[in-house]
Parts: C-alpha cells; sequence; structure tokens
C-alpha cells in the first residue's frame, strides 16, 4: 500500500510526549520540530493516527516541500507538485490556513490565494477542463512556511482533534482536551493510582484520565474529514481502525479518579461531559472548595490547572489561592502536584520550589508546568507462590 509522511501538530513544548504517541502505534518518525513530529504511514495510519492520538492537534498529509524566496516561485513550484494524486477532479478544495515564521513570504492571505490558484492550474492541465465545480469531497489544505521552506499539506482530521465530542458545556478559560491529556502523559501516574483535580471545571483532566485507564480511544466517537476520502482511504481502513479501538476499551477497570470545583454548575457540568464521555462512573466529582482538599491514601496525584488571573479583578484573590492550595497539598501523604498556571509567583505562593518546570504555550499564551514530585511508592511484593514473569 502506499505511503504518505504525515504531519502531527502539537503544543509547542510536548513534542517528546506526542513522539512517543507515534512511536506506541508503531510508525517510524521522520522529523521532530517545535510543535510538531513527522512520521511514515500508510491509509491505515491516516485512521489509526485520527482515531489514537490523544496529544495530536490534527493529521496533515504531506504534499510536498520546497524553498520559495518569492511569490513567482511559490507558485512555481506549487503547480509543480503531483495535486492529481491527492485530489479527485470533483474535489473542493481550499487553503484553509497558512502561517508563515521568519520567511520573506509574510502575508497568509496572499499565500492562501496564489496556492490555490497554482492548485486549480496544475489541476486544469491533467484533467483537461477549464472550470470545477468542486461538488465533490473536501480537501482543506494548509501551508506552512518556515525560513523560506514551504510545505503543502492536506487536512484528515477535519475538526481538531481536541474536539473528542464530549465537552459540550465547558467552563471560564478551559484547557483543552489534547494539551491536558499531554501533561498527565509527563506525569508518573497511571490507572491504578489516584487523581484528584481540585479545580476540575468542565472536569478535562478527570475525563482524559478516566479515558486512558478505560482504554478508549480519544477519536472513537467522532468523525473526520478524509472519511469521505476514497480515493486515497478505502472505507474499510476506517471501519478496521474503529473496529480495533472499540475492541480495546475495558469498562471494568477500577479507578479511584476525582474531581472538585467550589461552583456546583460547573460541577454538573463536568458530570455531563464525563457522562456524554461514557465515563462518568470512573469519576467522582464533588462540589468542593480547594480548603476543604483531603484524602486519606498515600501517594496519590494533584494534576490541575488553577485560576490564573485572566480578568484583572481577579488577581487579588490569586495569592491565598495558590497559598491555600500549597497548604493541602503540604497535608496530603507523599503525594505529587502537577500545576499548569500562567501565574508567575505560583511557587512562591505554593510555598515551594517545583523540583521541574516545563515552560509551555496554550495557544499563545506562555503558561509553566510546575513539577513537584513526591516519593514512589513501594514495589509491590510477588506472592511466594508466584514464579517471576508468571501470570
Amino acid at each position: 500500500m502506499k505511503t504518505f509522511e504525515l504531519i502531527a501538530p502539537c503544543h509547542f513544548g510536548l513534542e517528546s510526549v506526542l513522539k512517543k504517541e507515534i512511536l506506541d502505534l508503531g510508525y517510524e518518525i521522520s522529523q521532530v520540530e517545535d510543535g510538531r513530529a513527522a512520521f511514515i504511514g500508510d491509509a491505515e495510519a491516516v485512521c489509526r493516527a485520527n482515531i489514537g492520538l490523544r496529544t495530536a492537534e490534527r493529521v496533515l498529509l504531506k504534499v510536498g516541500s520546497f524553498p520559495a524566496y518569492s511569490f513567482e516561485e511559490l507558485f512555481d513550484r506549487t503547480k509543480e507538485l503531483p495535486w492529481e494524486d491527492y485530489l479527485p477532479a470533483s474535489a473542493r478544495f481550499w487553503v484553509t490556513k497558512a502561517t508563515s515564521v521568519k520567511s520573506r513570504l509574510f502575508s497568509p492571505s496572499d499565500i492562501q490565494s496564489l496556492v490555490k490558484k497554482a492548485v486549480v492550474e496544475r489541476l486544469k492541465t491533467v484533467y483537461h477542463r477549464n472550470w470545477f465545480e468542486e461538488d465533490g469531497a473536501s480537501y482543506p489544505i494548509r501551508a506552512f512556511l518556515m525560513k523560506d521552506m514551504v510545505t503543502l499539506a492536506l487536512d484528515t482530521s477535519g475538526e481538531s482533534l481536541h474536539k473528542r465530542g464530549y465537552r459540550k458545556l465547558a467552563s471560564r478559560a478551559p484547557i483543552t482536551e489534547t494539551l491536558a491529556a499531554a501533561l498527565i502523559l509527563l506525569t508518573p501516574w497511571r490507572k491504578d493510582r489516584i487523581l484528584v483535580d481540585p479545580f476540575c471545571g468542565s472536569g478535562t483532566f478527570p475525563i482524559e484520565a478516566a479515558l486512558m485507564a478505560a482504554n478508549i480511544a480519544p477519536g472513537l466517537n467522532r468523525s473526520f474529514g478524509a472519511e469521505a476520502w476514497e480515493n486515497l482511504i478505502p472505507k474499510r481502513e476506517w471501519q478496521d481502525a474503529f473496529d480495533e479501538a472499540g475492541e480495546a476499551v475495558d469498562l471494568t477497570v477500577e479507578t479511584d479518579i476525582q474531581g472538585y470545583d467550589a461552583d456546583g454548575e460547573i460541577i454538573r457540568a463536568a458530570r455531563e461531559n464525563a457522562k456524554t464521555a461514557g465515563v462518568e462512573h470512573l469519576i467522582h466529582f464533588q462540589k468542593r472548595d480547594v480548603a476543604d482538599l483531603s484524602h486519606p491514601k498515600k501517594y496519590g496525584f494533584l494534576i490541575t490547572n488553577p485560576p490564573y488571573g485572566e480578568r484583572l479583578e481577579d488577581k487579588e484573590h490569586l495569592p491565598a489561592l495558590y497559598r491555600t492550595l500549597g497548604e493541602r497539598f503540604g497535608e496530603l501523604d507523599c503525594w505529587s502536584e502537577y500545576v499548569i498556571t500562567a501565574y508567575e509567583e505560583a511557587e512562591r505562593f505554593i510555598g515551594r520550589k517545583a523540583d521541574r518546570n516545563r515552560k509551555i504555550y496554550n495557544g499563545m499564551m506562555k503558561t509553566y508546568f510546575y513539577q513537584f514530585l513526591g516519593p514512589k511508592p513501594p514495589k509491590r511484593k510477588r506472592p511466594e507462590h508466584e514464579e517471576p514473569g508468571g501470570v
């Protein structure tokens, strides 16, 4: 089967997490750079990556790349690419987005219109027609310019992959599903460990953790743009990938995942989102202020996105809020705490310097992922009658 180079964009600073996900799916990494990872795969890989990747924003199918220092060169080199290998005569196509970083060509709208025109001119010569109805499947094109190097790709995902389909109700300043999943994967948390989010909002951290625990693929309950690309991806490939993901689900798993928020309406919304995701039985949501945070067991995880003063009037409350978070964390026995926030004074008021600190861009906002590491739990003793490596 024909192979492609596929490009998966992600949040800046989380490329290593995405790389591991791609390798775990069984695909060969061809390149990792700021905000994206590229890998080699066939039609099946397009389906499995869209359904299974938790941290990618979308999956793009690369058509070609080349240097361009002028608009004339951009037009000519775009026209040289074999667009007919990807776009049938009936294709509806447009350049949905163009980005330019440190390149001589920097006008997104001009790049978009010129690439579209070049593709049309190419297809005119191949299909021997002067007009295209564009009444078939949609093939959105994305253009990336980095230091005068142009990359053109088709967007196989359609809606961004962070739209899992479960978050019908959102709190103010929610964290995206892809970012929440990536941050959880940066921690040592596993499904048999405790996870608590004391500022759970619409429930994204607990829900993403529960999806992982039950091995529910993030794209299992949504659709993708490339499902209509029968010239490139046979329908059976999508059905096989959905079947594979469905068979892997384990709803019998036992978890200790909890989400708290001081706002009762928000907690109701979180419960509804968890129900839509099919994991409401795996999460305990409760209206509870951070000042009342406690847990009787050891070796748990706090993973949370506290308020960080999006509005000026909120900023005056932040020192007390982060101080309370630090005090309550200090009362938990042998726990670890992971906090993503844009609040620069977080460590000061939590009362402890983070063991690790990772800079992550949440959209255009610079945030910090503070990691306060607790001790590892003791290894469980193997029963005396059990042989090493036994079942």
